[in-house]
């Protein structure tokens, strides 16, 4: 493996990083207005210790905090398995983003608060049926399954819930990091570089390592309050954590979130009513208690025991479009409960937990760290305030509510980690060895819905899953890896790692990674990274399958594997693979200004999305010879109106964008002290390939290559300051953050285009600006006040055409990951730390 790892030579990395240089400037000239943004390093004054599978001692998190001061002097544990690395000192860009931070933005979910700090990294315009329901994250425009989050160093495992809808994020599970409680996150570490070879499946965008508290003391509190500029989306967010000593050889953390947020409402005139009764568009009402516990302890000085457990329950719903009264003219007992028609609501009751234990220490020179992480996440999906007439029609009653769907995602990781440094005769430099070895069991169950839920003409809106699609599927992953660092000269640092892996489902994989590093001064450096990546198939994406049904049309998604998909050109799933290059600086042109810039370039082929997309009566058979019940009098629509698909490796694209990030502090003696931040992210994908089916047939319209290309922001810019007073009582925060185009193909609801697939409308939706501010008031030593408030100037995507809405309703368009839909946001911040 290593000598494999070895023949990717520092030429290699630097031809391809003067090559990416290169495209990122075209990048900024397509872009047009270059600017800077916030560079995630602030000040962080919160002791932490190191997370346990890669802390240099074995002895426990209170009774040796380590002290973390600015992002850049940050003691990193991303993307390196030698300890005591900063930040600043990084072979490969990490962000590091503070509690303080998260909390500074006012938001009351970790999701929010992340994309208002990083450039890199984006979310959902809005979401819409079950999709609006999980909360995701994207880094470098792509697909949220490309990017691996880990807690304390170890895989979380994913939301069992898919986005199935179209868009960018169709078709992923990724891990819900709002299912994580704020108030037990000391700090977040993202890093911006593929580390497939280090980390496995997944990492091909990045990595989010989430680092949990883990002070043996005090007690925080925070109340947050917030609603948006249109007075709706009233949002109540409550944290509560703290820490307890255990005999000086041990800590306990514990901490718990209680957030509530109520739907908003951004939907145009429903074009029936002439009348904005059709609530579809907007963000989900949404209730969620998350609890946690960290604790470690020391056996001995040599053997440390630590576990940590979270728990989070959610009730969330979701509108669905308005069905009006005269759909019900037929059944006088229902017209009756319904006068004036109803929207089906998607009601989701989601549980998830993980439960983490271990043991490390030190033997021998070694540190060894052996682990066990358990997690499920389970959703139950309920169709509410609906009917099922074809029900209705043979036995004279139906329900209102149904039990509509269910999913389970499990997961199970043991896991075993070895490293140490070596000092010899014959090579002048230290040479950390790291290697180990996992096994992973990953299980994914669809329950089969209520009976009246499916059959006959099913629930309306959301119907419920058949016996013919449910299941339960697993599979194992088995991997090993060998990580080798040293120096070749002495401020040259090089870092090989390979890594293979064997899933029984879609077979071996091997990855391998090479970086360096060179430091010409202390304030100035430069680094590059050329690796290969691999994203495996979900066990959800090889499975999953569902129905959508509107009032006057039909959409499905089947699975690859299944008879209907079989019969028209299907074929099995294999994993996505990836060859990415980075090249970068780390400057310092004059004292305390530091500057850091990356360019980068991904390759990834054999993209998973849904493709092979059938219509009419052809999509009719494939969706009965599932199982699938369709509405009365659908076996006549126009393939306009009735669709299905599958997942399918779809196509290669190639990734190629440009980091930017820079901070600044200013003096102001009896004045004061400013932190000054900017960074940018410069992005575009394009399509390099595109499959087709065993039929022959294109995998992908216009509408689903620009869902790959050009959904996600051209760039993100992030600039500002941050004002705090000479005796830390007050404190003015100022950030304005500017969103790129994107641009959508859009469907045509009028005209002679009616329902076309082959013929949408370019949608451009332009650059927006927006403001955040907000002011600080430290009461006491132990009690502060903020106010503030995010896009105060209440700034909205584009509007879309009316003739390219359905029913008139969808005024923003949803599937893309720019600006968000709900305006404003106002909020009063209140915390106390004793």
């Amino acid at each position: 493996m290593v000598k494999v790892l070895t023949q990717l030579s520092l030429r290699h990395v630097t031809l391809l990083g003067t090559s990416l240089l290169g495209s990122a400037f075209v990048l900024m000239m397509d872009e047009g207005r270059a600017a800077t943004t916030q560079s995630v390093p602030v000040q962080h004054k919160q002791a932490h210790a190191t997370p346990t599978s890669r802390k240099a001692t074995s002895r426990p998190a209170p009774k040796a905090p380590v002290e973390v001061s600015g992002g850049s002097e940050a003691v990193v544990v991303t993307g390196t398995r030698e300890f005591g690395k900063k930040a600043r000192d990084s072979i490969a860009p990490v962000d590091i983003v503070t509690n303080r931070q998260l909390t500074g933005t006012g938001q009351p979910t970790l999701r929010d608060s992340l994309a208002l700090l990083l450039p890199s990294l984006t979310v959902p315009t809005g979401g819409f049926d079950a999709g609006a329901l999980t909360d995701t994250i994207s880094l470098r425009g792509l697909n949220p399954n490309e990017t691996l989050v880990l807690v304390d160093g170890k895989r979380r495992h994913t939301t069992a819930n898919i986005y199935a809808d179209g868009g960018p994020a169709q078709g992923s599970t990724p891990v819900d990091i709002d299912m994580i409680p704020m108030s037990m996150i000391d700090h977040i570490e993202v890093l911006r570089d593929g580390a497939s070879a280090q980390y496995g499946s997944d990492a091909i965008a990045g990595v989010v390592n989430i680092i949990l508290k883990k002070q043996n003391h005090g007690l925080t509190m925070r109340s947050n309050t917030g609603i948006t500029s249109e007075g709706d989306g009233f949002q109540q967010g409550v944290f509560i954590d703290g820490g307890l000593n255990l005999n000086n050889r041990g800590f306990v953390h514990i901490g718990g979130d209680f957030v509530h947020q109520d739907h908003t409402v951004r939907s145009g005139a429903d074009n029936r009513t002439n009348t904005y009764v059709n609530q579809l568009l907007g963000q989900p009402e949404q209730t969620r208690e998350s609890v946690a516990i960290n604790a470690g302890y020391d056996i001995t000085d040599n053997v440390q025991a630590y576990a940590s457990a979270t728990y989070a329950h959610r009730h969330a719903e979701s509108y669905q479009n308005y069905r009006l009264a005269s759909t019900l003219a037929k059944y006088p007992g229902y017209a009756a409960i319904y006068p004036y028609g109803y929207a089906p609501i998607e009601a989701l009751n989601e549980d998830d937990y993980e439960l983490t234990a271990g043991f490390k220490g030190t033997l021998a020179g070694w540190h060894w760290d052996v682990s066990s992480v358990f997690g499920r996440d389970y959703d139950a999906f309920d169709t509410e305030s609906s009917t099922n007439v074809g029900l209705y029609t043979a036995t004279g009653q139906t329900p209102t509510s149904f039990a509509a769907q269910s999913y389970n995602d499990t997961q199970w990781t043991n896991s075993v980690d070895l490293s140490r440094k070596f000092r010899t005769s014959f090579w002048p430099y230290a040479i950390n060895v790291a290697g180990g070895a996992s096994y992973r069991y990953e299980a994914y169950a669809i329950g089969t819905g209520s009976p009246a839920s499916y059959t006959y003409s099913s629930s309306d809106g959301f119907p419920g899953t058949n016996p013919a699609n449910a299941g339960k599927w697993s599979r194992d992953v088995a991997a090993g890896y060998l990580d080798i660092s040293t120096n070749l000269m002495k401020h040259w640092q090089i870092d090989l790692a390979g890594r293979v892996e064997h899933y029984t489902d879609v077979g071996n994989t091997k990855t391998g990674k090479i970086s360096t590093r060179y430091d010409f001064s202390p304030r100035f450096a430069i680094r590059g990274t050329f690796s290969n990546g691999f994203h495996a198939p979900t066990l959800a994406q090889e499975h999953y399958s569902a129905l959508s049904v509107s009032p006057t049309a039909a959409s499905g998604i089947i699975a690859a594997n299944s008879a209907g998909a079989l019969a028209n050109g299907a074929s099995a799933l294999k994993p996505e693979s990836s060859t990415s290059a980075e090249g970068g600086i780390i400057v310092e042109p004059i004292k305390k200004l530091h500057v850091t810039v990356d360019v980068y370039q991904i390759d990834l082929r054999d993209r998973i999305m849904p493709g092979g997309t059938i219509y009419g009566s052809q999509a009719y058979s494939a969706l009965q010879t599932d199982g699938f019940n369709l509405p009365a009098g659908s076996e006549n629509w126009t393939g306009s109106q009735l669709a299905t698909h599958w997942f399918a490796n779809v196509a290669n694209t190639r990734t190629q964008g440009l980091d930017l990030t820079a901070t600044y502090p200013t003096d102001f003696g009896r004045y004061g002290h400013a932190d000054w931040d900017v960074a940018i992210n410069l992005n575009r994908t394009r399509l390099r390939h595109q499959a087709t089916s065993t039929t022959g047939a294109a995998l992908l319209n216009a509408q689903y290559v620009a869902y790959l290309t050009t959904a996600y922001p051209r760039s993100k810019i992030i600039f500002g300051g941050t004002w705090r007073s000479a005796r830390n009582k007050w404190a003015v925060s100022v950030h304005e953050i500017r969103y790129g185009e994107t641009t959508s193909q859009l469907t045509y609801y009028t005209g002679p285009y009616t329902y076309s697939t082959s013929h949408f409308l370019e949608f451009q939706n332009v650059p927006k600006w927006t403001t955040n501010a907000s002011v600080t008031y430290n009461i006491t030593p132990k009690w502060s006040a903020t106010i503030g408030g995010n896009n105060i100037f209440a700034k909205f995507p584009s509007v879309v055409p009316e003739g390219n809405r359905y029913l008139g309703v969808p005024k923003y368009y949803m599937s893309t990951s720019q600006l968000g839909m709900n305006g404003g946001y106002y909020y009063l911040d209140v915390s106390a730390r004793f």
